[in-house]
């Protein structure tokens, strides 16, 4: 099984950031430890070679050739495709991005 290599943009591990940084102002340090972690592992998850991924349903992304992978219903990963890398572009709440 091959593995494509992962690119992580800068903004996107701030998005990252910004959400965890939330969930432990809220008093649950761990729990922002775990989502962080989780969703790093999530995108690693993406570098499989097998997988292909769906174009973003929303009109501008679309144009743009992003593929779309839903996190936990509650976020989406916004990617570029290609054989030999996956380019992690955006991490947004999946209510803002139009579907």
């Amino acid at each position: 099984m091959g593995q494509r290599k992962v690119t992580v943009k800068l903004s996107v591990a701030k998005s990252i950031a910004v959400v965890s940084l939330y969930i432990e102002s809220k008093g649950m340090v761990k729990t922002a430890e775990k989502f962080s972690d989780a969703v790093y592992d999530f995108i690693e998850t993406l570098a499989d070679e097998r997988k292909s991924y769906p174009t973003c349903k929303d009109p501008k992304r679309s144009r743009l050739g992003f593929k779309c992978v839903n996190y936990t219903k509650k976020y989406t990963v916004v990617l570029i495709e290609t054989e030999s890398e996956i380019t992690i572009c955006e991490f947004v709440a999946s209510k803002l991005i139009w579907w």
